[in-house]
């Protein structure tokens, strides 16, 4: 999706909670993670509904699990899947030439906004793109959410089909955005069905490092 920016229907300081808060629930679950906890609690409840009603239930989740095992299961999810990948611009590109080109947009978006990243890291990770919408620049953040919305969604739909504890903070974030039109879920539908491009070229335009799950580092 390119072209204006639209209105959304929630205050800019509600986006910022709610796409903070899963850009860290998303995350690799670690002690200090855990820690946070209630911080979690109190943001999900200050939240309208359908917005604080997901994020409480991956809250649930990540209470109810053991460390070690909240950490398989995130591997089993975002590692193991092609569908689970976190990285959003390879449901529309595939490890492809394009895909290079679009990872430098994106870079290029953070430089101007004053992030760097480390070299080794790929900026379209979801916890960085909405850590970066939710801290840096809302507007620029929330472009690179809807240019990639298909896999955004594609994301949700198997994160829900496989019952995921990380599936509420996935809709939440989706929940911020538009609702989608009859060309847009045409295009998830197509994802869906067809899957990301194959052609096994490399990231050279870019530069970057092989895909991983872990986001990348800002500084």
């Amino acid at each position: 999706m390119t072209g204006r920016i639209p209105t959304l229907k929630y205050h800019a300081d509600q986006l910022t909670r709610v796409w903070q808060s899963a850009s860290l629930l998303l995350d690799y679950p670690t002690e200090q993670q855990i820690n946070q906890l209630d911080l979690f609690d109190q943001i999900a409840a200050s939240l309208p509904t359908d917005l604080g009603g997901p994020l409480a239930a991956t809250l649930f989740h990540l209470r109810t699990a053991s460390l070690s095992t909240l950490q398989s299961e995130y591997v089993e999810t975002f590692d193991n899947r092609r569908r689970g990948c976190m990285f959003l611009t390879y449901f529309s590109n595939g490890e492809t030439r394009k895909r290079g080109l679009a990872l430098l947009r994106i870079k290029q978006v953070y430089t101007k906004a004053g992030l760097n990243m480390r070299e080794d890291e790929l900026p379209d990770h979801l916890c960085v793109v909405l850590e970066f919408a939710a801290i840096t620049d809302q507007r620029a953040g929330l472009k690179i959410l809807l240019d990639n919305r298909a896999g955004l969604e594609l994301l949700r739909l198997h994160l829900t089909e496989i019952n995921s504890p990380w599936a509420g903070a996935l809709q939440a974030v989706c929940k911020t955005l538009p609702a989608l039109k009859g060309k847009e879920n045409e295009a998830i539908q197509r994802l869906a069905a067809e899957g990301p491009p194959d052609e096994e070229v490399g990231l050279e335009p870019y530069g970057a490092a092989p895909m991983t799950s872990t986001p990348g580092g800002m500084t």
